[in-house]
């Protein structure tokens, strides 16, 4: 009883198991008590009895959380099995890199349907859109990953924990190696995919900017519209008098026309026959 009361002080046990070995009804008759049982039935820290054989019965069977047949089932009970806590890990640590390879890729296939909408549209402004776009879909990946992987390392340390009771010192420090290793080669992806997605979006632009009507300004050429916008390719279109504006490089020009000069065509000369020789 005593013990049991001072387990639930400390509160430093999971788990208690009250027993004995086998042995004779009167060694047994302890367990019977109802002092003890009263304890047993008042334990805030979940109790597995296990007094003599299995075919041995006692008060305390009934008000325990558990029954085991003999004390050694009981330890068997209340301890897990190391190996398949480190399965537990090796799972959780495949399910967390198959989960960021489907985050990358949907990602990816996001990025390509943007791309390909910005080749289709104007560049000025959807460019600039685009850009900061892809800004935002780089600071959620990247806060993505992070939330990951501060995941991964708190499960890691619940399991740590349950697991220093059982001592795996050394399967603990390989798991913590190989996550470290993942971590290592997710952050080097990350690094080459974002260079790589770098490198494309650069010579989108360079490509949009060399097919925009803006680059052929810039070559000096300029487009003349008359005053309702159309763009001027006649002498017909205008008269003299009317205001023309000219888009430069640079700027607008507005003009007035003065005369109307339209290019002769010339005509070719036909030769004139020549005199049989005689």
């Amino acid at each position: 009883m005593r013990a049991i009361a001072l387990a639930n002080a400390r509160q430093e046990c999971d788990v208690l198991i009250v027993g004995r070995g086998g042995g004779s009804l009167e060694d047994l008759w302890s367990f019977n008590d109802e002092r003890v049982a009263r304890a047993i039935f008042a334990s805030q820290i979940p109790i597995v009895s296990a007094v003599g054989h299995e075919t041995d019965v006692t008060i305390a069977d009934f008000v325990a959380d558990l029954r085991a047949p003999t004390p050694s089932a009981a330890a068997e009970i209340v301890s897990r099995n190391q190996q398949e806590l480190l399965r537990q890990l090796q799972s959780g640590q495949q399910r967390l890199e198959m989960a960021m390879d489907y985050f990358l890729a949907s990602r990816q296939r996001r990025f390509t349907q943007l791309f390909h909408r910005l080749q289709q549209q104007h560049p000025q402004l959807r460019l600039a859109r685009q850009q900061t776009a892809l800004e935002r879909l780089r600071q959620r990946m990247r806060i993505a990953v992070e939330s990951q992987l501060k995941r991964a390392e708190q499960r890691q340390k619940r399991t740590v924990q349950r697991l220093n009771h059982y001592n795996p010192q050394p399967r603990i420090h390989r798991a913590q190696s190989r996550i470290q290793q993942l971590e290592y080669r997710l952050a080097e992806i990350m690094r080459g995919r974002l260079s790589e997605r770098r490198e494309r979006f650069g010579n989108a632009v360079t490509h949009l900017e060399a097919v925009s009507p803006l680059a052929t300004l810039a070559r000096g050429y300029s487009v003349t519209s008359v005053s309702d916008g159309t763009v001027l390719k006649q002498t017909k279109q205008v008269k003299t008098g009317d205001l023309l504006t000219t888009r430069l490089k640079d700027g607008w020009v507005e003009s007035e026309v003065k005369q109307i000069a339209p290019v002769k065509k010339t005509r070719a000369r036909k030769p004139s026959p020549t005199k049989p020789a005689e």
